[in-house]
């Protein structure tokens, strides 16, 4: 990143990413203006300037297109099916040979690896169910699959928005 600013990056591959928008809740409603969707993160509830509404808030989706970073309750950050793409499979059989994988899987790098059952809908892509739900699943972020009972990585992708 050039003198540390992915924020320019970001804005050359994303043109608009940088543009003030809206702050709305989950049902639409304008809750205040931010200074561009490629300054907040998934789960994010500090420094979003409107506060003083109630019960915290936290970004639980930001949409580029739109810019609009949209708010809700905690709750509203919990996953359990997550869509998984551009997947490196390194285990022994080939993925798709099974309907459903029983895995763990690591999303956030602070969180140790969790219970899953990987479905594959083709040798690229697949669904992945927590057993328990995750919160601040984002787009974007790896997808790692683990053996259940011990360390060997079976392989990994990347979360994206949808099928």
């Amino acid at each position: 990143m050039p003198n540390g600013n992915y924020a320019s990056v970001i804005e050359k591959l994303r043109p608009g990413a940088a543009d003030p928008g809206e702050i709305a809740d989950m049902e639409g409603n304008v809750l205040g203006t931010h200074r561009g969707v490629i300054h907040y993160t998934i789960g994010q509830r500090r420094g979003l300037g409107i506060g003083g509404l109630g019960d915290p808030l936290y970004v639980v989706k930001l949409d580029p297109d739109t810019r609009r970073v949209i708010v809700g309750p905690k709750e509203a950050l919990s996953t359990r099916i997550v869509p998984v793409r551009e997947i490196n499979w390194l285990g022994d059989a080939p993925f798709e040979s099974r309907t459903e994988w029983h895995l763990s899987v690591r999303i956030r790098s602070t969180r140790p690896p969790r219970p899953a059952i990987v479905r594959p809908l083709s040798a690229t892509k697949a669904e992945v169910e927590l057993l328990d739900p995750e919160e601040g699943v984002s787009p974007g972020q790896a997808c790692v699959f683990y053996q259940t009972a011990g360390s060997r990585i079976f392989g990994g992708g990347w979360i994206w928005r949808g099928y």
